[in-house]
């Protein structure tokens, strides 16, 4: 029997813990350490994985024999601790995003291209029901030329880490922390056309936000030129007034029809995808569905399979640069 890859996870709480579980059932890992600076977390995450050595630190995690890293830490640590671990010779699956900018998100793409070592971001919008059947709908040319792309992300409560709202630690406010799925979703579904303009506004507490303050945005909105001449248009926000606990929306209109995903009441988890006719809808995909861990689920089947750089990790930089761009660096 081939033994399977030896996984460490470094960061465990809510997150880190879900993708750590979706790993383990897959059965195509060893789940073989846990690394977290709270003592209780890293139990409860043993549970998962009993056998699974338990440590603090990534250095300690680097000296067990992996042969690849789960990565939910900060997100000021994501670029250092994934180029640590891929030039040890270790494939990386890291939480979004990769890097606070462009350059960092460049660095890790470039260790990982020259250790030759599977690297993978938790996008994992990409992987429900309904953007994939939204992808293939407008790959096959069902929209017609879409023109058109509306992308909304609200969050009435916000992150409850501190770490979120100290620009050392995070980059950025709800841009980085949700904004990111929003640009990845438009660039991916449209097969990641060039970026011809970017223009964003940033607030933080109901005021602009001050370039090179202690604050970061809690509310955005930015625009986004596409080489197609499609205009993409995105909102994104923590603690907004909105009645409900989020509104999630992802929505495509071309000449030859439209489509979009709509979180359901409210729902962080449930999702309606609908494909329109004029004033006709259809249903393309709806809930339930447990989604939030396949994107994890694939990276350990890819590293189990032997999988080693994927050079379309390349358009994890173009994510970044948009960002870049919205924060007006």
């Amino acid at each position: 029997m081939t033994s399977r890859p030896r996984v460490g996870f470094l960061g465990v709480g809510w997150i880190g813990r879900h993708r750590m579980e979706k790993m383990v059932e897959t059965g195509a890992i060893e789940a073989a350490a846990i690394a977290d600076p709270s003592a209780q977390m890293a139990a409860e995450a043993q549970k998962l994985a009993p056998g699974a050595a338990l440590f603090h630190t990534l250095e300690e995690l680097l000296e067990q024999d992996l042969d690849g890293l789960v990565i939910a830490s900060p997100s000021a640590l994501h670029a250092e601790q994934s180029i640590s671990a891929l030039q040890r010779g270790v494939a990386v699956f890291c939480q979004k995003p990769l890097g606070r900018t462009a350059a960092e998100a460049r660095s890790v793409v470039d260790a990982a291209r020259a250790a030759d070592r599977l690297l993978a971001v938790d996008l994992s919008y990409r992987f429900t029901e309904g953007m994939g059947q939204i992808r293939k709908l407008i790959a096959a040319g069902e929209l017609g030329q879409v023109y058109a792309v509306d992308l909304v992300f609200h969050n009435a409560y916000g992150p409850d880490n501190d770490w979120f709202y100290d620009p050392a630690l995070s980059g950025g406010g709800c841009v980085m922390d949700l904004g990111v799925h929003l640009v990845d979703l438009a660039l991916w579904a449209l097969n990641f056309p060039g970026v011809t303009s970017v223009s964003g506004k940033l607030m933080s507490g109901g005021q602009p936000l001050r370039r090179g303050g202690l604050q970061v945005e809690d509310y955005a909105v930015a625009t986004i030129g596409l080489e197609t001449g499609a205009a993409v248009q995105l909102a994104c926000s923590w603690r907004l007034q909105a009645g409900c606990d989020a509104i999630i929306s992802a929505a495509f209109y071309g000449t030859g029809g439209g489509a979009a995903l709509n979180n359901v009441d409210g729902s962080f988890y449930d999702f309606k995808a609908e494909r329109y006719r004029g004033t006709a809808r259809e249903t393309l995909a709806s809930p339930p569905e447990d989604w939030g861990g396949r994107a994890a689920a694939d990276w350990a089947r890819r590293l189990a399979a032997g999988e080693r750089f994927d050079p379309a990790v390349d358009r994890l930089v173009e994510v970044s640069a948009v960002l870049d761009r919205i924060y007006g660096c």
